[in-house]
């Protein structure tokens, strides 16, 4: 047979195809890849530190709290069961047994989908469970009369046509290849057998019609089977060891900023607490918080912060697990070399908040990174200036006041924070620029973005009407040259992409831009598995959100200070959309009196 060798792998490939490989004698096997697995062996790890003879595979498949996890539909970070299309029909399915996670993981396919509200609706006694023939009765009654695995096919051949076991799985791939003149002789042949069993022609020929047209995308139950175990097993785990499951499952997204974004929400949605990184006490991973045993919050990750390096926060937790935590910003700056201490990692790890233990100004800090930087020598610099003996019997390197390095600056505003911080995080990690707009959104109808309801895109077109901030924005050109973006919105309760057509873009080009405060007016559309949202109309929000802010007051002690705010903010009365106000005092031989103006 002749061979292939690619140059980006060691791995011989056959020049034949799958097809000629099978007909040349060969056997072919699938091997799938599955994060899922590593994710659900990574949370029995920290069940077993509590649990040591815990075995996941050895749980019940009757569990009621794992159904009624699945049954509210809280299916974030569950093996298949994420997309909204899915989502969609577990809310209407409500599995109560492991038998309908089978089913349901092979009926989710092009060809057995067509049955999926059939199957419902027998379940749930809402339309009568029927058979072509009282034969199919036993093959079909766990499926409530609905063809769902290729195994039922072949029962179905053995048992109405007489077909040997062979004969039943040539029937099988028959089908499955869609070549007429096999299918004519297999069709043929199943008629045959049937008329012998006493079955009508008409009936046999309207069975195996549905055979055909179910075989063609149909599941093997020995395939569905051991993905709904998975589906299960990740399940149990969420239900019964949540901090533990969204650990490992973001310790695994660690790099992947949208999935990643996604659990952090699940994980505030579930009120578990995720502590921010910090330098003393985050790992390279993510990590439960322990208390007396007993799982209480999940601890961010320092590779998890963008531009980093995971290789270089090894360096970081290492060394804090030799030399003991880390006491300051020089003790941290001393301890390591520009190996770890660069520019890029320095920005990253202020921004996060990862330094807020040891020096709570983050802009000092950004503003100090040159003399940080320096600070931080090379090991030979570091030994040589740490050996020269001065006058007081110390060595020079550790007399000296390396806090010199620091710039005085003032602390950034709370919206900047928030904003560096989504710079380095890839969200809004310890809270949002909107979080007090609710009430004002909620009063002008807006819905927030957990809330939308993907049940109603599910079934058509549905108008919604949102409000975020926008977050990025990536714009296309289509094959016949029209403008069309993509933009991301997110709220204190979530993220969300949204399509802008070249009309909406034209409209918006002048004030979209990251950043900005909008809200938008949506269709949410029904594509394959899964919703898409489409702005109809944008708008600015700035002013709303101003008036949502709650603002701390301003206390001027003398009257000097007040004619200087006065003279600052008058030039700019009546020409902005803010209204701000102003009491203003006077002396008056004592305390100060408050003027009866605004």
């Amino acid at each position: 047979m002749p061979l292939y060798r690619d140059s980006r792998s060691d791995m011989l490939v056959t020049q034949f195809n799958m097809k000629f490989v099978e007909s040349a004698g060969l056997i072919k096997f699938d091997f799938l890849g599955l994060k899922t697995l590593t994710v659900i062996e990574e949370a029995c790890k920290y069940v077993r530190q509590a649990q040591p003879l815990f075995d996941i595979g050895k749980v019940s498949l009757d569990d009621k709290e794992t159904y009624a996890l699945l049954n509210r539909v809280e299916t974030h970070g569950i093996f298949q069961l994420e997309s909204t299309g899915m989502r969609d029909v577990v809310s209407k399915l409500q599995p109560d047994h492991f038998g309908e996670l089978v089913a349901l993981i092979a009926l989710y396919r092009p060809g057995p989908m067509d049955d999926i509200p059939r199957f419902i609706a027998c379940k749930h006694g809402q339309e009568a469970v029927n058979y072509l023939h009282p034969l199919l009765e036993p093959i079909l009654k766990d499926t409530y009369g609905v063809m769902v695995y290729q195994e039922q096919v072949m029962q179905i051949a053995q048992e109405l046509a007489g077909f040997t076991m062979g004969g039943a799985d040539l029937l099988r791939r028959a089908m499955g290849k869609k070549i007429k003149s096999e299918m004519d002789s297999q069709r043929a042949l199943f008629i045959s057998g049937a008329l012998k069993n006493g079955i009508q022609e008409s009936v046999a020929q309207e069975i195996f019609t549905q055979m055909a047209k179910f075989a063609s995308y149909g599941f093997p139950k020995a395939h569905a089977a051991p993905y709904a175990l998975l589906l299960y097993q990740t399940a149990y785990l969420k239900a019964h060891y949540p901090v533990y499951f969204l650990t490992a499952l973001m310790s695994l997204d660690y790099s992947n900023t949208d999935k990643l974004g996604e659990t952090v929400l699940e994980v505030k949605r579930m009120g578990i607490p995720l502590e921010p990184p910090d330098i003393n006490a985050s790992d390279v991973s993510f990590t439960p918080i322990m208390k007396d045993g007993a799982s209480v919050g999940i601890r961010y990750a320092l590779s998890a912060i963008k531009g980093v390096g995971a290789a270089s926060m090894e360096d970081v937790v290492a060394e804090r697990e030799q030399g003991g935590a880390y006491e300051s910003i020089d003790d941290f700056v001393r301890r390591h070399t520009t190996k770890v201490i660069h520019r890029r990692q320095l920005e990253s790890l202020i921004a996060a908040g990862v330094f807020d233990g040891l020096h709570t100004n983050r802009a000092e800090l950004t503003q100090s990174i040159e003399g940080m930087v320096k600070a931080a020598q090379s090991p030979v610099e570091k030994k040589e200036s740490a050996s020269q003996p001065s006058l007081f019997g110390v060595s020079t390197f550790l007399a000296k006041e390396s806090r010199a390095y620091l710039i005085p600056t003032p602390e950034w505003p709370s919206i900047k924070k928030l904003q560096k911080e989504f710079e380095a995080v890839g969200f809004y990690l310890t809270d949002h620029p909107l979080q007090t707009m609710g009430p004002v959104l909620a009063s002008r109808g807006y819905t927030l973005l957990s809330e939308l309801d993907e049940g109603a895109a599910v079934r058509g077109v549905t108008p919604r009407k949102v409000a975020g901030i926008v977050t990025r924005i990536q714009k296309k050109i289509s094959r016949n040259g029209a403008a069309y973006a993509f933009m991301q919105l997110s709220d204190p309760t979530g993220v969300l992409e949204v399509t802008l057509f070249s009309s909406t873009l034209d409209r918006v080009r002048d004030f979209l831009a990251e950043g900005a405060v909008v809200g938008v007016d949506l269709l949410i559309k029904r594509e394959q598995d899964a919703a898409r949202y489409i702005a109809q109309e944008i708008r600015l929000l700035e002013d709303l959100y101003v008036e949502s802010q709650i603002l701390e007051p301003l206390e001027i002690k003398d009257m000097k200070s007040w004619e200087i705010l006065r003279a600052y903010i008058e030039p700019y009365q009546g020409k902005g959309g803010t209204t701000v106000r102003l009491s203003s005092y006077e002396f008056a031989g004592g305390p100060l009196r408050r003027q009866k103006r605004n």
